[in-house]
């Protein structure tokens, strides 16, 4: 049997060996290395061998992915496949990110404002910049044709005691994931965002579809949870999977394998959920967005029922669905609560020490919020000298409940900040 052990081309050798020391030679001759490259093989168009480069290794991933049929028997092999693309797409944002600090090309500059932001996503020309001129004071280039919009132009919308950023981001299309129309800027400012709004154009079929893919090929994962999956790395013992319930997707070989393919050789994986291939690959690429969704389909002043039900098919089940027309008004009052309901905003009233409680105007906060979320919204001092709050309703135990900066609020909820002097 052949000897698989590794050797140097300068050591003695016999005959077998002395021949594969020639091919290595040769190809670490004519190797070429470009910038970014990965460690794929190439032919480099004059007889010799090139380094492939990161995204050549990843799309000659996606089309193996392509070509696999995706059933139970196939999902470990595939989730394998995506841990490699998710190792390689890291390694290149890193790059990436390396390049900007050392001084890159220019991209959006965006200032966070008001209790959240809403970003407008959709093809050029379905009418976003009509839908913000609508919903806020911004003055958005408006014209019958293409790329309307070459920056970010953001617009403030006041409405129920709320004040939400909205953003109309230039036209996305096919490729903005990989740079194509200067998609990743725009995307980046996406992933920024509390909310995402596809504008849809109910004549155009496959616009949703190519949308959707390019935000999740960024990252972005909309209207889900993130998957009870924890990936710790170890020193040694390789790849433990300890999980709290039964594994009806994937068997521990296949969530060993992928978690190599992505390169740990030795972590503990821990399961509260049913996981799939793609929850395994998302927590080990660490970069993924949760974020909230929603849908408005423009131009119904044109559409017909038929094509507004064809439309209504191709969206996923379960996403809110708005119709409006920016062009003669139509359900745009509604967009505006329609935004503001989606958002999941809550009320908490501010009871100042030793005074009585605001109950007309509420502190208008995310759902998520905690007492920390509030005292920086209120003034950066209050989490430096922050002794201790008290909670009065929902997220409380009992009337008046000393808690934390960590602590949940609920809709509702009465709070005093105790501060140092």
């Amino acid at each position: 049997m052949t000897s698989t052990k590794a050797f140097s081309p300068h050591s003695p050798l016999g005959g077998t060996q002395r021949t594969l020391a020639r091919l290595w030679r040769a190809l670490y001759r004519h190797r070429i290395q470009e910038p970014g490259a990965g460690r794929g093989w190439r032919p480099n168009g004059a007889g010799g061998i090139a380094l492939a480069t990161i995204e050549e290794q990843i799309k000659s991933l996606e089309e193996e992915i392509g070509n696999t049929k995706y059933n139970k028997a196939t999902q470990g092999h595939i989730g394998k496949l995506k841990a490699k693309i998710a190792a390689l797409r890291a390694r290149k944002e890193k790059a990436q990110a390396h390049a900007k600090a050392s001084g890159g090309g220019p991209g959006f500059e965006v200032k966070k404002s008001g209790d959240a932001s809403v970003a407008l996503v959709g093809f050029p020309s379905v009418g976003k910049s009509s839908l913000i001129s609508k919903l806020t004071d911004a003055d958005s280039n408006i014209g019958d044709f293409a790329f309307t919009t070459l920056t970010c132009i953001p617009g403030l919308m006041d409405h129920r005691g709320a004040k939400i950023q909205i953003l109309d981001l230039p036209g996305l299309i096919k490729g903005a994931a990989e740079g194509k129309g200067r998609g990743r800027e725009i995307l980046n400012v996406i992933r920024s965002t509390d909310m995402v709004l596809y504008v849809v154009d109910p004549f155009q079929k496959s616009h949703f579809e190519i949308l959707d893919q390019e935000l999740w090929k960024s990252g972005m994962r909309l209207n889900q949870q993130p998957p009870q999956v924890f990936i710790t790395r170890t020193k040694r013992g390789g790849i433990v999977v300890r999980s709290t319930l039964e594994q009806t997707n994937l068997t521990e070989e296949e969530i060993q394998g992928i978690v190599r393919s992505f390169g740990i050789v030795s972590a503990t994986v821990t399961l509260r959920t049913d996981v799939t291939d793609d929850h395994i690959v998302d927590t080990l690429a660490g970069s993924r967005i949760y974020s909230r969704a929603v849908v408005v389909i423009n131009k119904i002043d044109l559409a017909t029922e038929k094509d507004l039900e064809r439309t209504k098919s191709m969206l996923p089940e379960g996403w809110p669905i708005l119709e409006v027309s920016a062009k003669t008004g139509e359900g745009i009052d509604e967009m505006k609560d329609f935004i503001f309901d989606n958002l999941h905003f809550m009320s908490i009233y501010l009871k100042p020490q030793g005074k009585e409680a605001d109950l007309i105007e509420p502190l208008i906060v995310k759902d998520t919020s905690t007492v920390r979320d509030v005292c920086v919204k209120l003034h950066r001092d209050f989490v430096r000298k922050f002794r201790y709050a008290r909670v009065k309703g929902p997220s409380a135990k009992f009337d008046w409940q000393r808690v934390g900066l960590d602590h949940v609020l609920k809709d509702d909820d009465l709070l005093t900040i105790i501060t140092r002097k």
